[in-house]
C-alpha cells in the first residue's frame, strides 16, 4: 500500500521546503544536501502520483495538492513527535507514581503478572496498589486518588464520568476442604444450607450475582450463614470446617489447583461477571498509565490459555 512507503524523512524535507519555500534552506536545517532533499520529494510524488510543490520567482511554492497533503502531513509528524516526547518522559527516573486499584481477586490472578510485565519496561515508576471493594475503588477513582482500577463493572451510577474496557469475566465458585460430607456423597444443589455458608456481604461486587444464582438453584435463604470478603478468614475457616465458602474463583485457584479446596460440581456460567480497566472519561492516560493497562491486556489474554484459565472467560466465549 502506498502509504506503507511514506516514510518520516519524506514528510520531514515536504514540510521543512514548504516552511522554507527554498530546497536549500530546507537542506541547510535538515543537515542534508540539496540532492538528498530532491530525492526524497521526488519520491514522495511519484508515491502520490500529483506535483506537491512547483518552482517559480518568489521560490518553491505549494501546489494545490500540496495545499491539501500539507495539513495532513503536519499532523502526522506532530503526532510522531508527541510521541517521541511522550517515550522520553516516560523514561525518566524516579518521576512517575500510579495508583491502581484492584479487586481481590484480581490482586491474586491478573495483577502479579500485570507488575512484573510492566517492571520489564525498566520505568522505574512509583506503584501504588490498594486492594478494597469495587464501589470504594470506583469512588477513589471518581476523585482522583487512583489512576486506574481493574475490577467489576460497576452498576450505572456508580460510573458516571468513566470509561470500562472489557477484559474477560470472573466465574463465582462454591468450595469446600478436601474432606467434606458434600463430597461423600450425591450432591444437590440445596444440601449447602445444612452447613455454616462464608456468603458474600450486601454491597460487594458479587452479591447480586449469588443471589439470583441460589434463586435459580431453588434456594431461597441460607440460614447459617457467614458474612465475609477477608480471603485469609475464608480460605482458612474452610479449611479446618464444614463451611461452603461462596468466592470469586481467582482469590482461590492457588488452593484448587494443590487440592487445598475443593470446589462443588455447580455450574458457574450463570455467575459470570465482567472484569476490566476503568479510568475516568476527562483524562487522557499518561505513557506510564498506558504501558500499565496494556500490560493488563495482555496479561488477561495469557491467563486463558494456561492453568489459570478456569477462573475466567473472555467475552467471545460467553457469547458461544
Amino acid at each position: 500500500m502506498m502509504e506503507n512507503r511514506i516514510k518520516y524523512r519524506h514528510l520531514q524535507c515536504f514540510l521543512e521546503v514548504a516552511r522554507q519555500g527554498s530546497v536549500g534552506r530546507a537542506a541547510d536545517v535538515l543537515a542534508l544536501t540539496q540532492p538528498a532533499v530532491s530525492k526524497k520529494l521526488k519520491e514522495l510524488e511519484d508515491m502520490l502520483g500529483v506535483r506537491l510543490l512547483e518552482r517559480s520567482k518568489k521560490g518553491v511554492e505549494l501546489t494545490q495538492y500540496g495545499e491539501v497533503f500539507i495539513k495532513h502531513a503536519g499532523t502526522s509528524v506532530a503526532a510522531l513527535r508527541e510521541g517521541a516526547s511522550s517515550v522520553a518522559q516516560a523514561k525518566q527516573k524516579g518521576r512517575a507514581r500510579l495508583s491502581i486499584g484492584v479487586l481481590p481477586t484480581v490482586a491474586a490472578c491478573l495483577m502479579p503478572k500485570v507488575v512484573e510485565k510492566f517492571r520489564n519496561a525498566d520505568l522505574d515508576v512509583t506503584l501504588n496498589i490498594v486492594s478494597a471493594q469495587n464501589t470504594l475503588l470506583l469512588s477513589q477513582l471518581r476523585v482522583g486518588e487512583l489512576d486506574l482500577v481493574i475490577g467489576r463493572l460497576g452498576e450505572p451510577e456508580q460510573v458516571t464520568g468513566l470509561t470500562f474496557e472489557h477484559l474477560y469475566s470472573e466465574r463465582v465458585s462454591f468450595v469446600v476442604c478436601p474432606d467434606h460430607p458434600l463430597l461423600k456423597q450425591d450432591f444437590e444443589p440445596a444440601d449447602i444450607t445444612r452447613f455454616p455458608v462464608l456468603y458474600p456481604p450486601q454491597g460487594s461486587i458479587i452479591f447480586n450475582a449469588v443471589e439470583s444464582y441460589l434463586v435459580a438453584l431453588g434456594i431461597g435463604s441460607v440460614p447459617d450463614r457467614i458474612e465475609t470478603i477477608s480471603d485469609p478468614f475464608g480460605k482458612e475457616y474452610t479449611r479446618r470446617s464444614d463451611a461452603v465458602w461462596i468466592v470469586s474463583r481467582g482469590v482461590v485457584m492457588r488452593e484448587l489447583d494443590s487440592g487445598e479446596l475443593i470446589e462443588l460440581p455447580l455450574k458457574g456460567q450463570e455467575t459470570l461477571g465482567p472484569v476490566g480497566l476503568t479510568v475516568r472519561s476527562d483524562r487522557v492516560p499518561s505513557m506510564q498509565l498506558r504501558m500499565l493497562m496494556e500490560a493488563a491486556r495482555e496479561s488477561a489474554q495469557e491467563i486463558v490459555s494456561g492453568v489459570d484459565s478456569q477462573a475466567v472467560v473472555f467475552p467471545e466465549r460467553i457469547a458461544s
